[in-house]
């Protein structure tokens, strides 16, 4: 390619020269966790109650195709089929993260590569090729976006998503450089969403990852019919880093795409708690302290800029939650709520959908929250770059302190979740769906199974029945 940036032409050369046997074994097993994770969330939160408006408005328009969507089965295009799968995975706060990005990759990826590969007739070889090489121009791109993207106000998942979408269906489809190039530019024209909805709700950040999902898969496919998009798009004066960042990409940004590098993908962050990531850090904390309510005098919480703006001081619903996205983004009462033992999982937060979770005013969880003050301590930026770590100084009733200070939170790649913890997430929500053979059958061929099964097989182990 002539005349192109050095930063565009190696985020593109990363997904074209990508080959299954190059990818290291513990990006591999990287992927083969993200799936066990992801797939379980697709099928778990098909029956919330967006995910159900979703599946709705997708029938009545949907394109026909031959990829399917997750438990019910329905068949259409992959970008339709991608959708609804990635607001499945996306749909409940329970989905991968990826630290240094601030942002959630496994729900596009994933479910653009088995879409895509299905449609296809792929073999999970070239599927998760197409998991990791949208995986890492997704998180890639999203290191160096940060942590400006987040502060400014943008939803990093809600704009990586398309360029993570868009480069899974380059590698599948085998597309040239120069087509990968202009299926990720055109990816940019795409890129939206901020996170208001920290603040007042709305149930529209479920379908983010959807949308980028969907969006990035039509962007290649406009690439494939000869649309072309500006060869600057990220580097360029009007291009993604100084509009969406506010600055110009770093100096030597192309190093960050060498296919020599460490792999992004060996450091997913599997959640155990149905809430923010941000939160993890201090609900980890919390659980050091568990049932010493009654003790407890007041709890001073040093935050983060960025995780402020989400979970903290700049989150016009942290301390009075009204509904499921105040309170999965609440740190007061996520805090709350792990001292108290009630527990931050998946069966907690449907509790409170189901109304049998007091929250109100007068309610335990809430006047523990009150001695909750959070304070913004620029500090921990720059000590903790590429991390959300927790600094809690809790006082007692008796005149005594104590600190504690979280850097790695369980499920990081730092602290990682067992092998069995994990398995217990995946059948918690999945067994209910698909049975306890079907849960263990879909479990085998995600963990050991051959990379040669057509990818239209593997996904029907997804289907309920």
């Amino acid at each position: 390619m002539q005349n192109i940036p050095a930063l565009e032409q190696a985020v593109a050369r990363l997904v074209t020269d990508l080959e299954f046997d190059t990818i290291p074994a513990d990006a591999l097993a990287g992927a083969r966790q993200l799936m066990q994770d992801q797939l379980a969330l697709q099928v778990g939160s098909a029956s919330l109650p967006w995910s159900k408006a979703v599946l709705e408005l997708t029938r009545a328009s949907h394109a026909p195709g031959g990829a399917h969507v997750t438990a019910s089965g329905d068949a259409m295009s992959a970008a339709d089929a991608a959708f609804v799968n990635a607001t499945y995975g996306h749909g409940f706060e329970y989905d991968d993260a990826h630290r240094a990005s601030s942002s959630h990759p496994g729900s596009c990826v994933v479910s653009a590569a088995l879409a895509v590969g299905e449609e296809l007739g792929a073999t999970m070889r070239e599927v998760i090729t197409g998991i990791v090489a949208g995986y890492e121009v997704y998180t890639r791109l999203g290191v160096l976006a940060a942590p400006q993207l987040l502060e400014r106000g943008f939803h990093p998942h809600c704009v990586l998503s398309n360029f993570g979408a868009a480069a899974v269906v380059a590698k599948m489809r085998g597309f040239d450089t120069e087509r990968t190039l202009h299926a990720l530019s055109i990816a940019f024209s795409h890129c939206s969403g901020t996170t208001e909805y920290t603040s007042t709700g709305g149930s529209v950040k479920r379908l983010h990852s959807g949308i980028g999902t969907r969006n990035g898969i039509r962007a290649a496919e406009m690439a494939a019919a000869g649309i072309t998009g500006p060869t600057t798009f990220l580097s360029g004066g009007k291009g993604f880093y100084r509009t969406f960042v506010g600055r110009d990409v770093a100096d030597g940004a192309a190093a960050a795409f060498s296919p020599d590098g460490a792999y992004e993908i060996t450091k997913v962050w599997i959640k155990p708690y149905c809430c923010c990531g941000i939160n993890h850090a201090y609900i980890d904390g919390a659980r050091r302290i568990s049932g010493r309510s009654a003790d407890i005098e007041s709890i001073q919480l040093g935050i983060q800029t960025g995780g402020d703006i989400i979970i903290g001081n700049k989150n016009a619903n942290a301390y009075a939650p009204r509904t499921i996205e105040h309170l999965q983004y609440s740190l007061p009462f996520q805090f709350a709520l792990s001292v108290l033992g009630l527990g931050n999982g998946f069966r907690a937060h449907h509790e409170y959908l189901a109304g049998h979770l007091d929250l109100s005013a007068g309610s335990e969880v809430a006047t523990l929250a009150r001695r909750v003050k959070i304070e913004v301590k620029p500090e921990l930026d720059t000590a903790y770059p590429g991390k959300w770590v927790g600094d809690i100084t809790v006082t007692y009733t008796d005149g005594t302190s104590e600190k504690i200070f979280v850097d790695s939170p369980l499920g990081t790649a730092e602290n990682p979740m067992s092998q069995q913890d994990l398995d217990v997430k995946f059948r918690d929500l999945t067994v209910a769906d698909l049975g306890a053979d079907g849960s263990a059958e879909l479990l085998r061929a995600i963990t050991a199974g051959d990379p040669d099964q057509p990818a239209a097989e593997f996904a029907a182990l997804l289907r309920a029945g």
